[in-house]
């Protein structure tokens, strides 16, 4: 199918209008710039048209013969142009229409599908009636629908590249905070943090903690005590008291018997007489 165009026949429908509404040189450069597109002198053309756009630069009339001069040249971007401009300064629906209509066929030439679609509509906005832009529109809307799979698939991408991104995202922040947490329950259990922490607050200079730590030296000589106690004897063994008491025992037991021997001494030992010569 090919897409049916209003170029020629518009083209030069324009011209001989603006040759009897308009006075002056924007009409003569006008119908000057017709003559010279009719005879394909494309270049001469735009010449023309451009002095008529010097002098009147939003004159819907030249913009299009302009624009239709760069699409029968090819240039197909100068052309999307100008026909946007010329829908922007018509003064009617139908010069609104065949702008929207001819900026179609410029998307269509380009392969820009989407774009062709949304100028026809507007086109036909502008005029519901036109056949031949009910079938450029037809024609755009199924070779955009050949070439959506493809679109839909690369966006089907995207949005699988999107999620894993947020789910791996999500994983990571879920592995700090366990982390995190993990830090903070190990912390409450060190009871050497927490001594750690203590001292750090008494070298803070705390008054309180140096109240602390002047009782705590008060109190040094008295944690000797418990090492000065006597320990207690080992299973098999005298306790030095017991051995003290054996000892006294025996010292007793030997002053006893030396005491019988020495009575004994002196019971035994006559005692003489002396000679009364």
């Amino acid at each position: 199918m090919k897409m049916k165009a209003k170029i020629n026949f518009f083209f030069i429908l324009i011209g001989i209008f603006m040759g009897w509404s308009q006075n002056g040189a924007v009409t003569n450069h006008i119908y000057e710039g017709n003559e010279k597109a009719e005879s394909q002198a494309f270049i001469q053309a735009e010449k023309s048209y451009r002095k008529a756009l010097s002098l009147a630069p939003e004159q819907a009339a030249a913009l299009y013969n302009l624009g239709t001069t760069h699409f029968l040249d090819k240039q197909y971007d100068e052309a999307s142009q100008r026909f946007f401009q010329t829908q922007k300064f018509a003064a009617s629906k139908e010069e609104k229409h065949r702008a929207f209509h001819n900026m179609g066929n410029v998307y269509m030439q380009q392969k820009e599908y989407q774009k062709a679609v949304e100028a026809y509509k507007n086109a036909l906005r502008n005029n519901p009636s036109d056949e031949e832009t009910r079938y450029n529109y037809a024609l755009a809307k199924s070779l955009l629908e050949k070439e959506e799979p493809p679109q839909e698939q690369e966006q089907d991408d995207q949005k699988d590249q999107k999620d894993q991104k947020e789910q791996e995202d999500q994983q990571e922040k879920e592995q700090d905070k366990e982390q995190q947490g993990d830090q903070e329950n190990k912390d409450e259990q060190d009871p050497e943090k927490e001594g750690d922490e203590g001292d750090e607050s008494k070298e803070d200079g705390d008054p309180k903690n140096e109240g602390d730590q002047n009782k705590e030296q008060k109190q040094t000589p008295n944690d000797s005590q418990p090492q000065d106690k006597k320990q207690a004897p080992q299973k098999g063994q005298l306790s030095p008291e017991q051995v003290q008491s054996l000892l006294e025992a025996m010292n007793n037991q030997e002053k006893k018997v030396q005491d019988k021997v020495n009575a004994k001494k002196v019971k035994g030992v006559p005692v003489r007489g002396k000679k009364d010569w």
